[in-house]
């Protein structure tokens, strides 16, 4: 077990650089792999396998099936997307972004892949699929706009804690009186609790607020307009809540979702910055567990 556990945070490391890779210098790193030969360029991304194999082989799991699929999967990635950068180069939104939205979307709403991990270890299966997407989105295909830009700015919190502000009555009125929310104390010490609301910070708001601002919302506006990109990027987000704390349709926590959508994406739009859109998610994420 200890050798796993050693194992485990090695296979952290490891997907965690590109995340802060191209969260520090997402210019940068496209600009130098867009000098790579091409071949690189489509083979790298099968290097994402290697977490994988550490993880799988120390807890006597792996399997080439799983092996295969996390290795040709970002390769499948970053070809898609290089065709849809040739075809849409004015990134109006090709039909190979909406695929590989869905494909992903789906693999971490179903839990498509998570049985080829350790019981515990499974959200490196969510991480693994956000390095292959940030890869082929931000590196191959180049999207523009999206703010996965992590050198915080004062504007990102006050955008952020203003909208935590404006979703705060709306979300305590409606989860009352859905009986969804139910008030309590579960109050940490001061570290514990800054250290909570970093850990929800980077595992859960950053790679959602990454999918669906940065990557759905993005795109849907090219086509659609604001208005439209941000209901319907909300009400896909609330939908992806829909077997979350329950083994049906949760149809509360879906609606609640769906209103907490409206809000991020109001965060992430007022200057195409991821991290005001996670400030505003982490926050009500962590103020939930504290007092709800």
């Amino acid at each position: 077990m200890q050798n796993v556990s050693s194992v485990a945070i090695g296979a952290l490391v490891l997907e965690l650089a590109p995340a802060v890779l191209f969260g520090c210098a997402a210019g940068r790193v496209a600009r130098a792999v867009e000098r790579w030969p091409v071949g690189l360029r489509l083979s790298l991304p099968a290097l994402f396998v290697l977490p994988y194999a550490m993880v799988s082989i120390s807890a006597h799991i792996f399997q080439w099936t799983w092996f295969a699929l996390y290795a040709v999967l970002p390769v499948a990635i970053a070809g898609l997307l290089m065709r849809a950068a040739r075809s849409d180069s004015s990134q109006r939104g090709d039909w190979r972004d909406a695929f590989i939205l869905l494909v992903l979307g789906l693999a971490v709403d179903l839990r498509w892949f998570e049985s080829a991990w350790p019981s515990g270890l499974r959200a490196l299966n969510e991480l693994l699929l956000v390095d292959a997407g940030l890869y082929g989105f931000l590196a191959i295909r180049q999207l523009s706009g999206t703010g996965f830009d992590f050198h915080l700015r004062w504007s990102d919190w006050k955008t952020g804690l203003r909208e935590l502000i404006f979703f705060a009555p709306v979300v305590i009125v409606v989860g009352l009186a859905l009986g969804f929310i139910h008030p309590h104390r579960n109050l940490p010490g001061v570290g514990s609790a800054v250290l909570r609301w970093v850990l929800i910070f980077f595992f859960t708001a950053v790679p959602e607020e990454l999918f669906f601002r940065a990557w759905v919302q993005n795109l849907l506006e090219r086509r659609l307009g604001r208005r439209s990109a941000l209901a319907i990027a909300s009400i896909l987000f609330g939908l992806s809540h829909f077997n979350k704390r329950s083994t049906h349709f949760n149809w509360p926590y879906v609606l609640l979702a769906t209103i907490a959508g409206i809000f991020y994406g109001r965060a992430w739009r007022e200057n195409r910055r991821v991290p005001a859109s996670t400030i505003t998610h982490a926050t009500v994420d962590w103020l939930w567990g504290l007092w709800f």
